[in-house]
């Protein structure tokens, strides 16, 4: 029996040990798998670099003939730059309705009006603080110029102005031309233009009411400048009591007496 036996626990450690072996076996062989360079040895085409793989050498390959890319098939040229034969048209791509105008007035709040401010008279918050100053749509120029022209500026940008096309889509951009027509008619609005019935008030009025600065209904101006060798690069800095309120004319700064000379 004691020989049996030890026949038995021989033949049970060699398949303990059969066993452990073809495990490691099956790990390693995973492990090899994981570590073949089939991807990074396969062929491919590095940016901006050359190939011998093409007669005309290189790897970026032009746009098939005869085919549009997605969500560049502009079939209406108008609706996307604005122009008509080469010229900046005037008039817009579909009806304009309430709904048209409140989204300009949300997409122009967003992005036009920290050069351009609220009322689109080009000093916005950015201006004052040292940028260009932006287009006053209440120009004649800007009054009398064609829709497309607003379109093609956002689009293409204009002057210190840039492009807005990959913030703003195509439609919101013709929704904010919309706007700017009828921030424009709003500025220069008279009494008998509102409908029959309307409530009408003054903007000095309105702010009395509502606690604003009596300044509030008044032409906004640019900060003055600082004369030449002073600090804040020339440029004032808006006052913490006047942060929000750019209505506020500054004051002339104090002249300032040069240091003598040093013998």
């Amino acid at each position: 029996m004691r020989a049996t036996g030890s026949r038995f626990e021989v033949r049970g450690s060699r398949l303990k040990t059969n066993h452990i072996a073809a495990v490691c076996a099956i790990a390693a062989a995973g492990l090899l798998t994981g570590c073949r360079q089939d991807m990074q040895d396969q062929p491919k085409f590095i940016p901006q670099r050359g190939t011998d793989f093409y007669a005309d050498g290189r790897s970026a390959r032009p746009q098939v003939e005869n085919t549009v890319a997605r969500g560049q098939l502009h079939e209406d040229a108008y609706f996307y730059s604005g122009l008509q034969d080469g010229k900046e048209g005037n008039v817009l791509p579909f009806p304009v309705t309430m709904e048209v105008l409140e989204r300009g007035q949300e997409r122009y709040n967003i992005y036009c009006t920290p050069c351009h401010s609220r009322v689109g008279n080009g000093v916005g918050m950015i201006v004052q603080r040292g940028y260009s100053k932006a287009g006053d749509f209440h120009t004649q120029r800007l009054e009398t110029a064609p829709l497309g022209h607003f379109f093609n500026v956002m689009t293409n940008g204009y002057g210190s102005m840039p492009s807005y096309s990959a913030q703003i889509a195509p439609l919101d951009r013709w929704a904010i031309v919309a706007y700017i027509r009828a921030l424009q008619l709003s500025q220069n609005a008279k009494p008998e233009d509102a409908a029959p019935g309307a409530q009408i008030e003054s903007l000095s009025d309105v702010a009395e009411r509502e606690g604003l600065p009596a300044n509030f209904a008044k032409e906004w101006v640019l900060p003055p400048t600082v004369a030449p060798g002073t600090p804040d690069g020339g440029l004032y800095k808006l006052p913490e009591n006047l942060i929000g309120n750019p209505g506020t004319p500054l004051p002339n700064p104090a002249p300032t007496t040069p240091a003598p000379a040093q013998k």
